[in-house]
């Protein structure tokens, strides 16, 4: 069996992606991870006795750590979920997203680099370093724009998508300059189970159960694709077998809805699973001061990764709405682990201060 060196494997997409790995024999795992706010080791401890699943903690920055695993497990592919992903705090503190997502990404490279220098040709031949990136590195579009496609210019507003932009275009350079065998995929907005709470769909189902406010930024019409994290899983696991070296793939849930469609779709399937005598979900929404540089939409063309490989999604977003619901109702231990200290007062400093809107 082949082994895959995961990077960010704790954290919401590396988490689903272990566990779909080892549960289809995918490959052997070598987790590593900072275990940061965003990332949870609880999320894997099904395989807590597998004995090709392993866990270590640590920075893709690095490089001496990095190297030593590289040499000691000899992995046949390196997966790099690892980033500083939410947009809210790249604003609020940008630097931790500079040396995460675009120097750690770069070290991460030199001691590929370094690893693929030892091994014989054919098993550099065989070798791949698969790096997930975003949409948001490619800007906005307005109501009419075409999809994002994979020959779309970057142009990303936020601290955050400019560092995932330029964590692509190192791998980019890496595979052009030294020939590293690189797979890019850059994905819309995931969604589904183990997601930290900060995030849009499970901040929703986790306030509306506990009768808090619901905010939307703006006027909520800012518009996402969503995919569910699942198909997601499989899309990268397609790309990593057949997809053609040195090529980006786009990925997409072909689920385009405003942020307000999205909070009032989770309302109605709470009122249904987990009613309240008069009362509806959707009584508290709230529309809140607008994030700074919010794009106003996205939208994924992954015609390319369904024509050449054959991936499609299988989940709709009515379909993986509903299994995310009932996940996060059925695992409110897990909710309640995750609401830390650090947590709480994140969440104070990013709403306390925004108006609600009439």
């Amino acid at each position: 069996m082949k082994t895959f060196l995961i990077t960010g494997g704790a954290g919401f997409i590396g988490s689903n992606f272990v566990l779909k790995a080892r549960q289809e024999k995918w490959a052997n795992v070598i987790n590593l991870d900072r275990l940061t706010y965003a990332s949870n080791s609880e999320n894997l401890s099904s395989l807590n006795d597998d004995p090709g699943y392993q866990l270590i903690q640590g920075d893709i920055g690095d490089f001496e750590l990095v190297s030593s695993i590289l040499l000691r497990y000899r992995p046949d592919a390196i997966l790099n979920f690892a980033a500083e992903s939410h947009v809210d705090r790249s604003i609020a503190s940008p630097e931790t997203f500079i040396q995460t997502n675009i120097v750690g990404t770069f070290q991460l490279l030199e001691a590929t680099r370094n690893y693929l220098s030892k091994l014989l040709p054919d098993e550099r031949a065989r070798f791949r370093f698969l790096h997930v990136s975003t949409d948001e590195v490619y800007g906005s579009l307005g109501p009419t724009d075409e999809p994002f496609h994979e020959s779309t210019p970057y142009a990303p507003n936020s601290p955050y998508s400019a560092s995932k932009a330029a964590s692509d275009h190192l791998v980019r350079s890496y595979h052009h300059t030294y020939e590293i065998p690189t797979l890019t995929t850059n994905c819309s907005n995931n969604y589904g189970p183990y997601q930290f709470p900060e995030k849009l769909i499970p901040l929703t189902i986790i306030s509306a159960l506990r009768g808090k406010q619901l905010p939307i930024y703006g006027d909520g019409q800012n518009i996402r694709d969503w995919l569910y994290v699942e198909d997601h899983c499989d899309a990268i696991y397609q790309v990593l077998q057949q997809g053609k070296l040195g090529e980006t793939y786009n990925v997409g849930g072909l689920n385009e809805k405003t942020n307000l469609s999205v909070v009032e779709s989770i309302c109605n399937l709470l009122d249904e699973l987990a009613p309240k005598a008069n009362f509806k979900h959707a009584s508290l929404i709230a529309f809140v001061k607008d994030r700074p540089g919010h794009d106003r939409r996205y939208a994924i063309d992954c015609e390319k990764i369904c024509a050449q490989l054959g991936w499609r999604p299988k989940e709709s977003f009515e379909t993986g709405l509903l299994k995310t619901v009932k996940w996060y109702l059925e695992n409110s231990e897990w909710v309640k682990r995750t609401q830390s200290n650090d947590y709480q007062d994140w969440m104070h400093k990013n709403y306390a201060n925004r108006l609600v809107k009439s």
